[in-house]
């Protein structure tokens, strides 16, 4: 699955070999020489061993593995199987995110309109929102409510995506990470339960109704409790968004006398209501990257599509966003690009690759998890582990690190902490 090279080596103009040993500082100084060999930084004169303390965090790391470290300059520390390609996991949101930045900007919001026909049937127009959330379901029911006393049908219009994108990599479960995307959604196509005493089914979650329609999807699946995904079309998942809508608005005094139904907006609707989301395009990024959602990841994607060459927006126009970015801003020629979460195996970058991203990211690094001196995004699928990020020991200076292991076991926690020795 990887092609490698096999160029383990350490780099950096200035680095000067290891002084011949004496016979009684034989051992020491073969263990500096290791030490040399991989991960000498530059600009360093004789052993930075330091008796050997290192040595350790060298022999824990797998010869399969492939990493590149960098300091706050870009001078390469350290590097290893920097050039081939390997499966990146979720550290691929970190390229998501930027293009999203890149297109939309930091400060852009999602809008959702709502309409209103000559027949008095009201229209939600969806754009992709990642956080249509039962919070601000309650909170658009609550505008419409000062603008209409009733309507007859609830029309959903989807069509600002294809339909029935599929996600590679996304499978059939009712894990939260295999929900499906679409321009109209609710609570990231997933529904968040538990069950009482006599097994009767309950919201787990204070500001999310349990509705009937949400009911008996849950049924359906005979789950005992936790976050799933109800359905794999996301016409259900917005047939859940209106009918979430449709109570909250019945709370506010709006009666709905029809059906919640599918449908498209026509020209001679007539423009209610803009609902801007209350949460720029940053705000997003931090909870996406918080999280890990896959969901918020591939909903960017291909929201992307759209904004760049035109509705119906798909998962192709979304690769080819990206694609397009990766190759004109980065200089990115090898990358492998299926969708935008890093839930597909198919997805190929390597090690120098991501450095390229990371150099462009550091004005966002605060986006991602800190531990310590590291700020960096993990992905982890079965056999896969890797992390990528930052290393800011000073504010203003941080290093680069890139790790990616595609089959086998690391410790990535002390790898991380034998490159803070580096920085």
């Amino acid at each position: 699955m990887i092609r490698q090279r096999h160029n383990v080596r350490a780099m950096g103009r200035g680095a000067q070999p290891a002084p011949r040993p004496t016979i009684g500082a034989a051992k020491k100084a073969l263990s500096c020489l290791v030490f040399l060999l991989f991960f000498a930084p530059p600009l360093h004169h004789g052993c930075l061993c330091q008796a050997g303390s290192l040595v350790p965090c060298l022999k824990d790391i797998p010869p399969q593995v492939g990493f590149i470290a960098a300091d706050a300059n870009g001078k390469i520390l350290a590097k290893r199987h920097e050039t081939d390609q390997f499966v990146p996991a979720s550290t691929l949101k970190i390229l998501t995110a930027l293009a999203s930045l890149h297109y939309l900007g930091p400060a852009y919001r999602f809008n959702t309109e709502f309409f209103l026909s000559p027949e008095k049937d009201l229209i939600v127009k969806g754009y992709g929102d990642p956080l249509l959330i039962s919070e601000v379901w309650k909170e658009i029911s609550q505008q419409l409510a000062l603008k209409l006393h009733g309507f007859r049908d609830l029309v959903l219009d989807s069509s600002y995506f294809s339909p029935a994108i599929r996600i590679p990599g996304v499978n059939s479960s009712t894990n939260p990470y295999d929900a499906p995307v679409g321009a109209l959604c609710a609570n990231f196509n997933t529904f968040f339960f538990e069950r009482n005493s006599g097994n009767g089914v309950l919201s787990a979650e204070p500001q999310t109704p349990m509705i009937p329609f949400a009911k008996k999807k849950i049924r359906q699946l005979r789950e005992r409790k936790g976050r799933y995904t109800f359905s794999h079309d996301s016409r259900e998942g917005a047939r859940y968004a209106g009918e979430l809508l449709r109570y909250f608005l019945e709370k506010n005094g709006v009666e709905g006398r029809g059906r919640v139904r599918h449908g498209i907006r026509a020209p001679e609707d007539s423009l209610i209501y803009t609902y801007r989301s209350g949460f720029t395009l940053e705000e997003i990024l931090r909870k996406m990257f918080k999280f890990s959602n896959n969901f918020m990841a591939n909903q960017l994607l291909i929201s992307l599509g759209g904004h760049v060459y035109g509705a119906p927006s798909t998962l192709a126009k979304g690769r080819s966003a990206i694609l397009q970015y990766a190759r004109e801003n980065l200089r990115l020629k090898d990358l492998e690009l299926v969708e935008g979460s890093g839930i597909s195996r198919e997805n190929r970058m390597s090690p120098e690759d991501m450095l390229m991203v990371l150099k462009q990211f550091r004005p966002y690094r605060r986006l991602l998890a800190r531990k310590g001196s590291f700020l960096y995004k993990t992905g982890t699928l079965t056999g896969i582990h890797t992390r990528a990020g930052f290393y800011e020991k000073s504010p203003g200076t941080p290093g680069y690190f890139v790790l990616f292991l595609n089959h086998g076991e690391v410790d990535a926690d002390g790898f991380m902490r034998c490159l803070g020795r580096l920085f």
